[in-house]
């Protein structure tokens, strides 16, 4: 047990040390990403200030230094947990960053929750009834699913839910139906991968012989369906929902921009318009930090879910 412990610690050392150096690099480039934008002083100019005035504020933002000046500054403060202070906001980037995550959170984890159940019955079903009616049209939906651009889907939903049939409300952040149209928006990519990965895994071990010899002692196929193909299918499904969780965080910018939902995704989309350089790196700094301890996460999953892995 001792070995075993001592295994899995080196393994989470190794993953800690590698998730360090992504965010690392991460953060080193959308340092350089964000001012490549233009000088966020030019938008802050006021109607008689002179030169002097600019020049001042511009020293106030710490931009008056050199590049690498301003790299090794920002890299000795983001270690300490300190982005800076948002100029428009004037109060602490990270500060604002942090109030936005469980908003972001919410988004994400309904969106993933609703794709995985629905994906769990209609990938079930596909590998059921292979090549029947019913699995064609699971596949053309989930094609479709795929190929929808999240913004015009949401659009579109708006147009639908809101507008003309008013169902749902619009935009906006409360109760849970202004989570219906966001969640569905984001997660229809991530439901079309699971639904073709889940068909495609079950199908695979539908085959094996352990499920023939289930079968043949005369077991229901609902039982044979959930006792011993799902459960040998988990690992994938957990890697593909530790890859779609980033996606969606990604993906979040767009959605909760066109549905005003109060997240990280829609104020980094504010503060690239204002080019507000603290609060895009601390947004940026936060959602690499969460999708690097979701992978992580999942990797300390397998084992537990799968005792054949080990952290070797």
């Amino acid at each position: 047990m001792r070995w075993i412990a001592s295994r899995m610690w080196t393994f989470v050392a190794r993953r800690l040390l590698t998730a360090a150096i992504v965010v690392f690099g991460v953060v080193t480039t959308i340092f350089v990403l964000a001012r490549l934008t233009g000088d966020p002083v030019s938008l802050m100019i006021q109607p008689g200030m002179g030169e002097k005035d600019i020049a001042e504020l511009r020293a106030s933002l710490g931009l008056d230094r050199s590049i690498a000046e301003q790299y090794f500054r920002f890299l000795g403060q983001a270690i300490q947990g300190d982005f800076g202070r948002s100029p428009w906001q004037l109060t602490s980037a990270f500060g604002l960053v942090v109030e936005r995550i469980p908003a972001t959170l919410l988004l994400t984890a309904t969106a993933l929750g609703f794709s995985l159940l629905v994906a769990l019955v209609v990938g079930g079903l596909s590998a059921l009834f292979r090549d029947s009616l019913l699995d064609r049209a699971a596949m053309a939906l989930v094609l479709i699913g795929q190929s929808i651009p999240s913004f015009w889907l949401g659009l579109m939903l708006i147009l639908l839910m809101a507008v003309e049939l008013h169902l749902l409300p619009s935009a906006g952040y409360g109760g849970w139906a202004h989570l219906v149209l966001p969640a569905f928006t984001l997660g229809l990519f991530s439901l079309a991968r699971l639904t073709r990965l889940i068909r495609s895994e079950l199908l695979d071990v539908l085959s094996r012989e352990y499920v023939t010899t289930a079968r043949s002692k005369g077991l229901p196929e609902g039982l044979v369906l959930r006792r011993h193909a799902l459960r040998n299918i988990v690992v994938p499904i957990v890697t593909v929902l530790a890859v779609d969780f980033g996606l969606l965080m990604g993906g979040a910018v767009i959605v909760e921009t066109v549905f005003a939902w109060p997240g990280i995704g829609r104020l980094m989309i504010q503060a690239i318009g204002q080019r507000d350089f603290p609060i895009i790196q601390a947004g940026v700094f936060m959602i690499a930090m969460l999708v690097v301890g979701i992978n992580l996460l999942a990797d300390l999953l397998y084992a537990w879910l799968d005792p054949r892995i080990r952290y070797s």
